[in-house]
């Protein structure tokens, strides 16, 4: 996706655990730019340990936007996100010819690059439906129903995440059409140049990088994390995965252990479909970052990328 500008927007998308930060932050120092986070739960400043949000060091590595900017209690869209997302990236522009957006986020990764369909809304008594639905007899069951609507979207969507599986159940019932089919209907020509690279490895590394890094987020304060955010357990930012299963286990439905291998398995499930999603994205150029210069693969992209197209 090209445009006649000399200003580029180099996308670092891919699965969770894969590297993202690190090669965000050394394309972000190379070309002396700033780095746009695409990430749906590093959004929000109440959650740290659990969304693996750059460290102090990182931060201080490169200027990151979006990261801990809202607060759980706002309701931050994707279609907020869109509007916010593409402001800041002119407003590096404004100074800079690239900017960096890195995330496993599909969905705010591509309200970025083509924009964000509006989506029909549904009337009141078809959310509180699902989510009675929810409350009396579980996610799995509302899970079936979304398998059984969309399978297109069950593919991608995380469905540990009850405001994900729930928001596209009710355009189904309202409309009778899938939530996948409004996804596509335009894509918006953006007034710069975009080049993604996707990150992914052999699926045994990435799944013991997932492992390790869930081991590291308990030896950090997880548990503790997740405690200080009881107050605020009804509230959708929070439905998601490394908290809702530590939330269980302080709700005494759980052990611990039980708790951290469900995080890991979930987590790998998620990683799943991060990449089930990122792989219908046939503009990215994927690489293995344990072998493949991310720097070095950017300069070629950005060096045959035609403006003129």
């Amino acid at each position: 996706m090209a445009a006649a500008t000399d200003k580029t927007l180099i996308v670092v998308a891919g699965p969770t655990a894969v590297g993202k930060t690190a090669a965000a932050i050394k394309l972000a120092q190379h070309f002396g730019t700033e780095i746009v986070s695409a990430d749906s739960r590093q959004f929000y400043k109440e959650m740290s340990i659990g969304t693996a949000k750059p460290t102090i060091d990182e931060l201080a590595a490169a200027p990151h936007h979006f990261i801990g900017s809202h607060s759980v209690e706002e309701n931050f869209t994707v279609g907020d996100f869109e509007k916010a997302g593409v402001n800041a990236i002119n407003e590096i522009f404004r100074f800079k010819n690239i900017a960096v957006l890195v995330g496993g986020s599909g969905l705010f990764v591509k309200a970025i690059c083509e924009g964000f369909d509006e989506l029909p809304s549904a009337p009141a008594e078809v959310r509180e439906k699902l989510n009675i639905q929810l409350k009396e007899h579980g996610i799995d069951s509302l899970q079936l129903r979304l398998k059984e609507a969309d399978p297109v979207y069950y593919a991608e969507v995380d469905i540990n995440n009850p405001q994900r599986v729930i928001r596209a159940l009710e355009v189904f019932d309202a409309t009778g059409k899938p939530f996948s089919s409004f996804r596509s209907a335009n894509v918006m020509s953006r007034p710069f140049r975009i080049v993604k690279i996707g990150l992914n490895m052999p699926r045994e590394i990435l799944y013991d990088r997932i492992n390790q890094r869930v081991d590291a987020m308990i030896a950090d304060g997880l548990v503790d994390e997740v405690k200080s955010l009881l107050p605020y357990r009804h509230l959708n930012a929070l439905n998601t995965v490394g908290y809702t299963e530590i939330f269980d286990y302080l709700e005494g439905k759980i052990n611990l252990p039980t708790a951290i291998e469900l995080v890991k398995q979930h987590t790998r499930q998620f990683a799943k479909r991060q990449l089930t999603w990122f792989n219908n994205d046939k503009e990215i150029h994927w690489i293995n970052p344990s072998e493949d210069d991310v720097l070095k693969v950017a300069k070629r992209l950005l060096e045959t990328s035609n403006p003129g197209n």
